[in-house]
């Protein structure tokens, strides 16, 4: 058996679990980045409700775990579920077993400041009342260009009372950039490090379009920043070549399944393409590691994986706790968890549709 460290997924959005069981292509093909998030993403965020969001956050934690994922940094909307929708994730996490951080991404994109508030609210109320041994709280924005800069002192205010961290998209797109641009600062990055929305520690996910300037910043200022090169490459908005080697970059999926595996092969692809050094996808790991031990404490270095010859899975241990025994998991049937998400998942697409 060769038995390493759990996998760390340093950001992704559990609510997209359902997505490979069908969705929807939009009716009309999206022509850019945004056009992507009106056309699909913000649709399927719509019309979750409580049970296609439990089945969604079941499926992708079960995965995970089977995959030797044992640590997830979520980012999670669902306006049509906001009050209660981080329990969802934290329970599914908590039963099964695996180390997890939720947040609600506050957005003003479908009901303007109410909605933003609702968000942090959320993030509020979890950060507040949760009790659970390996998940942990955020404060969070969905990104800077769905936001109004009163959105983001309101979030940066939360941040400090709370001693909480941020966890937000940044300039995944040029869209972002522009908008900062148009709002009167230099960038994304600059405009929530005005506002203090960005405390040390905070988790910005993507960094595409930052020079290397600002990649420098941000580690300065005590941030991490996210690589999530197989979403990046199907959005079309580009690889993240200024974040080179820097020590505080992660590695993530962006809602793309935890298979880590799969997420470095894609980085060392881009990466020689691109020029990146040639340990990129060895960084963009320990990075990982280092995040989520600040997040989730010391005790993730103990999380273990053991794979047979093959490289298969066969036992994954997270705080203690065997969660995966001879492939198979500890909290849960894998078999069932798959047949609920395929029924959640029909009902979800009618539900999208309509919209």
């Amino acid at each position: 058996m060769n038995v390493v460290h759990g996998a760390v997924n340093a950001h992704t959005h559990l609510y997209s679990g359902l997505a490979p069981l069908g969705m929807p292509a939009p009716e009309h093909a999206p022509e850019n980045f945004v056009q992507i998030l009106e056309r699909v993403w913000w649709r399927l965020d719509r019309a979750l409700d409580e049970r296609s969001l439990a089945a969604a956050a079941r499926l992708y934690l079960a995965e995970a775990l089977l995959a030797g994922t044992t640590s997830v940094v979520d980012h999670h909307e669902s306006p049509g579920l906001v009050e209660g929708s981080l329990d969802i994730l934290a329970d599914a996490a908590d039963a099964l077993g695996a180390r997890l951080l939720v947040c609600y991404g506050a957005t003003e994109r479908n009901g303007g400041r109410d909605e933003a508030q609702r968000g942090l609210a959320e993030c509020r109320r979890f950060l507040l009342s949760n009790r659970r041994p390996h998940v942990r709280g955020a404060v969070a924005l969905h990104a800077s260009f769905t936001v109004s800069d009163a959105t983001v002192l309101d979030a940066a205010h939360l941040c400090r009372d709370l001693g909480a961290l941020m966890h937000v998209h940044l300039a995944e797109d040029a869209a972002d950039v522009a908008d900062a641009r148009e709002r009167g600062y230099p960038g994304p990055l600059e405009r929530l490090l005005a506002l203090e929305a960005l405390p040390p520690g905070s988790i910005c996910a993507h960094g595409v379009h930052l020079s290397a300037e600002q990649v420098a910043r941000a580690t300065r200022d005590g941030l991490w920043l996210v690589q999530n090169p197989r979403s990046n490459e199907g959005n079309r908005v580009g690889y993240g070549a200024s974040l080179g080697a820097d020590p505080r970059v992660a590695l993530g999926t962006d809602g793309y399944p935890a298979r880590m595996d799969d997420e470095a092969q894609a980085l060392a692809r881009l990466g020689a393409e691109h020029g990146a050094p040639a340990d990129v996808v060895a960084r963009r790991l320990a990075a990982s590691q280092a995040l989520a031990r600040t997040i989730f404490g010391d005790g993730v270095d103990e999380d273990t994986v053991e794979r047979d010859a093959s490289g298969a899975v066969m036992r994954v241990v997270v705080g203690g706790r065997a969660v995966v025994e001879d492939g198979r998991l500890t909290g849960g049937d894998i078999d069932a968890i798959r047949a609920d998400a395929a029924r959640e998942a029909e009902a979800l697409w009618g539900r999208m549709r309509a919209l």
